[in-house]
Parts: structure tokens; sequence; C-alpha cells
């Protein structure tokens, strides 16, 4: 799949947010996003992972592929997320952006050392209270883990906006990686065990997987 940009998340230990997106600009990426989350309350899935601190903060930036191969070999090489507890990395290809200004552009040459075409994103987005059941559905399919965003907003009738999509103040997100093959399984369980299909009960989608550091396996 050829897209003209990436959505680079990353996600460190509470704290370090800031820390990745000074690192990202360094490296040509404009912006990024900043949202809180918590990881999952199983210690054997968080040791898998990585991830042992419950606390999290997760990065979205987005920029052209070029620009994003370059902007993750540094971050790793900077976080070291091969070690144990230093955070995931990954890219997902974007069709288009709309709102932002510019997107920098470098050629490089660089050859980056992530894992390439292993994974899926699956993300899902339910009503506030729902996560654990998320994260309990998809270990029963054979998941390893994942990271519940808490979507608020600031005040009481505010909205957040993630990939453009308003999130209302009750709802959480839970993103989860997948090898390949799992998938299926994976979102068939949660589908089933939250009852998806049905009006109102939550969203699920997928996206292919560009680059990943830091899954420990």
């Amino acid at each position: 799949m050829n897209s003209k940009f990436e959505m680079v998340c990353v996600i460190v230990n509470h704290g370090l947010g800031s820390k990745v997106v000074n690192i990202a600009k360094h490296y040509g990426v404009v912006s990024g996003k900043i949202m809180h989350g918590i990881g999952t309350a199983n210690n054997k899935i968080l040791d898998y992972l990585g991830l042992s601190d419950i606390r999290r903060e997760v990065v979205f930036m987005f920029a052209t592929p070029e620009v994003s191969a370059v902007a993750l070999e540094g971050l790793n090489k900077e976080l070291k997320f091969a070690k144990p507890n230093h955070g995931i990395a990954y890219s997902v290809p974007v069709t288009d952006i709309i709102g932002s200004r510019k997107l920098l552009h470098t050629n490089s040459n660089t050859q980056t050392e992530g894992e390439t075409n292993m994974y899926q994103s699956i993300m899902v987005i339910v009503e506030k209270g729902r996560a654990e059941e998320v994260i309990d559905a998809a270990a029963a399919a054979g998941s390893k883990g994942g990271t519940i965003i808490n979507a608020r907003g600031s005040g009481i009738h505010e909205t957040s906006k993630v990939f453009a999509m308003e999130i209302e103040p009750e709802k959480e997100i839970v993103l989860i990686l997948s090898e390949f093959d799992a998938t299926d399984a994976i979102v068939d369980s949660i589908r089933k065990n939250l009852n998806i299909d049905v009006p109102g009960n939550g969203v699920i989608y997928i996206q292919p997987v560009n680059k990943t550091y830091g899954i420990l396996k």
C-alpha cells in the first residue's frame, strides 16, 4: 500500500511524551498530540510488552513516509525501545491529512531496523468503563496486551478528537497491537463479547502497521 503520509504512534511511560515530540521534531516531524493512557492490568501482559508501569503517554504524530522512517529510527536509537519498559513505537499508513499546514519532507537513504508488516493496529472505541472488557476479550483470543486511552476532554461539554473523529467524554479508546494472523480472532472475540454490532456499543477499526519497535519476544 502506497500512502502519502504515515501516522507514528509512540507509547511511553508517563512524563516522556514531550521528550518524544522534541526528538521527533529534530528528525523533521512537525508536531504531535500527547494523550494519557493506562496499561492493561494483567502483569504477564505488561511483562510481555516490556511496560510494567501502569501510567502511559501515547503520542500521535503525522509525517511523510520518508520523515516517519527517519524519525522512528532516531526515536529508537535515543529511547532504546528494545530494552524492557522503554516503550513501543510503530507507524501506520494514512491516505491524507486535513488541518495541518505543512509536513516536512526529507530525502533519506537511512535503513531502518524496525520489524515490517508483521502487525496490525486494532482500535476499539467503547463506553467509559468497558475498556477492561475489551482487553479481557482480546486476551481470550490471544492478545498480548493493550493500552487504554482516556478520551475525555478538559471540560464537561468538550470532546476530544482522534483521527478527526469526535470522541465524547464518556468514551474510552483501547489500542491493541496484534500479530497479523491473530487479528481476526481478536476482533471477533471483542465483537462477540461486547456486542459491537448493536448500535451504540462501540466501534472497531483496523490499520496495517508498517514498522514496529519495542515489541518484546
